[in-house]
């Protein structure tokens, strides 16, 4: 089920999607990656109806269906989210962001906490400034020069990612064999299932149909102040990062964990970035409050838990 939504400033419109069993089902928030779009990838429909989950994803601006918002902050997705759900009616819901979608989960969590019930972020980034944190450390070159480059301005960071885009609309899959060599083999693995791969060709393919104006977009608002602190979050919120995840290192996570008071971590040693298409489908019964733990439960091969600031800070690897 997809349709256009206004924004609240009544200036942009918006591409949602709805998935599982949207009529009366738990309303969970899936903010995409980066590049991304509302399609996916995503758990299966039958998990998601039996699971008793209404999934709603849609394109930040400039990606997919969704217009542009040229400058926007990390935090300006709150507004986004709040249009949704006054559209759809919804007085309270969860929220989970993979990859680039991560930042914009926590913005949820921090700016609307009388709507959010518990958020989760898979693989996510940290603020550019972070203290303490050698923001590029473990990072893949390619993202180190993307965000790089977003330092010395839109132009400069639209022509570096311009002519990749361009590949990827004429061949979808340019993307995914470009990611290629900086896989990790559980990553590889991961990309070998011809399930995730369509529809991670799809996912660019809607992504970047119209422009890379979201790409570009994204990149910029995570080299920027976000726009709210993380430190201010005060819903459950659980961290997941694989060990060995080369695009958004763990030590991201980490430093989040340290600063979220109501922050769970777990970093898995052994898998990388695109295992956290598997993990989502463990957090799901977690994010509708299906069990009254304070972290999901089946994740049994993780490694590494911190309490955030409630307890000692996370431990290394």
């Amino acid at each position: 089920m997809t349709n256009r939504i206004r924004t609240t400033d009544r200036r942009r419109w918006l591409t949602v999607a709805q998935w599982g069993k949207v009529d009366g089902g738990e309303p969970v928030f899936l903010l995409h990656g980066t590049p991304g779009s509302r399609i996916g990838p995503l758990p299966r429909h039958g998990l998601l109806y039996r699971l008793g989950v209404r999934l709603i994803t849609f394109d930040r601006p400039g990606y997919g269906g969704s217009d542009r918002h040229i400058g926007r902050r990390v935090g300006d997705v709150a507004a986004d989210v709040r249009a949704i759900a006054e559209h759809l009616g919804l007085e309270r819901f969860a929220v989970v962001g993979r990859s680039g979608g991560g930042p914009h989960a926590l913005a949820c969590a921090a700016l609307l906490p009388e709507l959010v019930t518990r958020a989760a972020v898979l693989v996510g980034l940290a603020p550019r400034e972070a203290d303490g944190l050698n923001w590029f450390d473990g990072m893949t070159e390619s993202n180190i020069a993307e965000y790089t480059i977003a330092r010395q301005g839109l132009a400069w960071l639209a022509a570096h990612l311009e002519p990749t885009a361009h590949k990827i609309k004429q061949d979808p899959i340019h993307l995914v064999n470009v990611l290629y060599d900086a896989l990790t083999s559980d990553d590889r693995r991961v990309m070998a299932d011809t399930g995730i791969r369509r529809m991670l060709v799809d996912n660019y393919a809607e992504a970047l149909r119209i422009s890379p104006g979201g790409w570009v977009d994204d990149a910029m608002a995570f080299s920027s102040p976000w726009g709210f602190d993380p430190a201010d979050i005060t819903v459950p919120t659980y961290l997941w990062h694989g060990a060995e995840d080369v695009f958004s290192p763990p030590s991201h996570s980490r430093w989040l964990a340290a600063r979220i008071p109501t922050a769970k971590v777990t970093v898995q040693r052994g898998v990388a970035h695109f295992h956290a298409l598997r993990i989502l489908p463990d957090l799901l019964p977690w994010l509708i409050g299906a069990n009254d733990a304070q972290e999901p439960r089946g994740l049994t091969r993780a490694e590494v838990r911190g309490p955030g600031r409630s307890g000692a800070t996370p431990a290394p690897l």
